[in-house]
């Protein structure tokens, strides 16, 4: 009966009746019939259960002693079935990799018709080294299959198999110290990392008491308020004496604190709208509001390259969601007009709303998005416009309003604006701003007012401070610097990597730095190359973006200075040369770089 199925609408008696639950019944009492001299017999809606000896197991376990070893036995796949599962995921991949060797997947921007493309031997390259990877690991595998099995779990499916272990075990075992590297500092402009070794290849990673001084590439500090002194320490510090670490309790309950008020105040007058309102967890912010805001019934168009906290509340909220090309305003007016004409796929309704769902700044391409052209088809077809600015908030615009400032938009154009204290404020936590209708609803409805702990008041003083400095509002220049400064070191870095012959991604405007190396072996050489001369960076690869994506991040902050910036530019550029990844075929600018 556990593997027939029946359509949804069929009656439980209809079921209790049908043919095949009759006769699965009837085999099923006849073996029972063979134990009730040792135990009692019970039957509950057309199933019985057999208490033998003191321990009571399902009809299914009492046919007959050798069909019960059957059911407890776990059989091991054949190696010829194993053979075959192979050859299959391999012959999969390998028509992929030849499908896309031909007609590779375009990464253009759009409007940014100055960025290049993968070389096609690089890409043939990329493709062999991972089929290489994948058939050493299938080779091994299919000789010495990895155990998936659980103690004291006789029976069980394993939890956690499938290829996302296999890429684990083969892949990213293999340079796992390149990323999760532990740190004993404040992420400020230079970080102190725990040096680490592998006594086993990899499965392990022990600390071995050293610690290794490096300018920091790697970390979302924009603009530098990541400090252990200065004006937010101690005015944080003030706060924890006074306020303690926590409320314990969710903002609706025993949660809210003054300082939330002052905090949420602030936030709103920054950003020149009506009301905001503030959460403890940035990632939280777009995962437990938008099934507030959306459910089913409604139409959202997304960004392709949009942050994964998007992506699963967008899937929550049960919304139906169609992807445009990234930064596309046309392919986006093209999708959401025909969505609009045909209405929902099965009713053929009208949608009870619609959404368009972008980022100001996508943290893996560093491109910004194109809000202008996204306010006027918002405003065309009468739509809703969500945007996420978690990395422009304060990175962009003169005053460090995000891409809103940074556009001269008029921030009422954008119906809900979303961002997180972690980047440009040194915090932590998320905010939702817009409109007093839809804050006043969020406060009731939002998951993450009514479940999860309200912000500590440290955090909300850290922000406070900083985003008053950012402001102005403390009688300084220091926000204004340090907003000028960033802009500085993102013009000045950008251009000088493009000047050595590294193909970079993003706007010329954006601090998140994305430089293309594609092959994992440079990922993993470029990571630990630069570890040893004193520069800490993030490399990217597979899964996180696409399988010819693979690229070192670097994040700038205002809080790096010239001599800072010189060094990491000379100590990437001796190891491009040393593994080859001077890529760029543009015609470079032999020109002296101002900063």
């Amino acid at each position: 009966v556990a593997h027939t199925e029946f359509p949804a609408q069929v009656s439980h008696h209809k079921i209790i009746n049908n043919t095949q639950f009759v006769e699965c019944n009837n085999e099923k009492i006849a073996g029972n019939n063979a134990g009730n001299d040792q135990g009692n017999t019970h039957q509950q809606h057309g199933i019985r259960a057999t208490k033998q000896n003191g321990a009571a197991s399902s009809g299914f376990d009492n046919v007959s002693g050798s069909k019960r070893s059957n059911y407890h036995k776990e059989e091991e796949c054949s190696l010829f079935v194993a053979f075959f599962t192979f050859l299959s995921y391999g012959v999969l991949l390998f028509v992929g990799y030849i499908k896309e060797f031909f007609s590779p997947v375009t990464t253009k921007e759009k409007n940014r018709e100055d960025i290049e493309e993968c070389p096609p031997f690089t890409t043939f390259t990329i493709y062999l080294s991972y089929g290489v990877l994948f058939f050493v690991g299938y080779t091994k595998e299919f000789f010495y299959p990895p155990s998936t099995k659980e103690k004291n779990r006789e029976g069980y499916v394993p939890l956690y198999i499938g290829f996302e272990s296999f890429y684990t075990r083969n892949v990213y075992r293999r340079i796992q110290d390149c990323w999760n590297r532990t740190i004993c500092s404040v992420p400020g402009a230079e970080i102190d990392l725990m040096e680490r070794y592998t006594p086993d290849y990899g499965w392990t990673m022990k600390l071995t008491g050293k610690t290794i001084k490096c300018i920091n590439a790697g970390s979302y500090n924009y603009l530098g308020f990541a400090e252990n002194n200065g004006p937010c320490h101690d005015a944080a510090t003030q706060v924890t004496k006074d306020a303690g670490l926590t409320t314990s309790s969710p903002r609706i309950e025993l949660g809210t604190l003054e300082i939330h008020r002052r905090l949420e105040k602030l936030v709103s007058e920054f950003l020149g709208v009506e009301d905001a309102i503030t959460f403890g967890m940035g990632f939280a912010t777009n995962v437990l509001n938008l099934p507030s805001l959306l459910g089913p019934g409604c139409l959202v168009l997304s960004d392709e390259f949009n942050h994964a906290s998007l992506i699963l509340g967008l899937r929550l909220s049960g919304a139906t969601v169609k992807v445009f090309r990234h930064n596309d305003s046309e392919d986006l007016e093209r999708k959401l007009r025909e969505a609009l004409i045909h209405g929902h796929p099965r009713t053929r309704r009208p949608w009870k709303k619609a959404m368009i769902v972008v980022e100001g700044i996508y943290s893996m391409e560093g491109s910004i998005c194109d809000l202008p052209n996204f306010v006027r088809i918002k405003n065309k077809y009468k739509t809703y416009l969500y945007v996420d600015e978690a990395h422009s908030i304060g990175a962009l615009g003169p005053h460090g309003g995000g891409v809103v400032d940074y556009y001269g938009v008029d921030p009422k154009e954008v119906d809900i604006h979303m961002g997180t204290f972690t980047k440009s404020f040194g915090a932590a936590g998320g905010y939702i701003a817009g409109s007093k209708d839809l804050i006043n609803y969020l406060r009731v409805t939002s998951h993450a007012q009514v479940y999860a702990s309200s912000m500590p008041a440290p955090v909300a003083q850290q922000i406070i401070t900083s985003m008053t400095i950012i402001m102005g509002k403390d009688g300084s220049s220091e926000g204004r610097r340090r907003i000028q400064q960033l802009s500085r070191n993102v013009k000045y870095f950008r251009q000088r990597l493009r000047q050595m012959g590294f193909i970079v991604y993003g706007h010329d405007d954006s601090p998140v730095v994305p430089m293309l190396l594609y092959l994992i072996p440079k990922i993993s050489m470029f990571v630990r190359e630069l570890t040893k001369r004193g520069v800490a960076g993030v490399g990217v690869g597979f899964p996180a973006t696409k399988i010819t994506g693979g690229r070192m991040r670097f994040c700038l902050s205002a809080a790096h200075t010239k001599d800072m910036l010189d060094k990491i530019l000379k100590e990437v550029d001796e190891v491009g040369y040393l593994c080859g990844s001077h890529y760029s075929t543009a015609v470079r600018n032999s020109q002296p770089v101002e900063w």
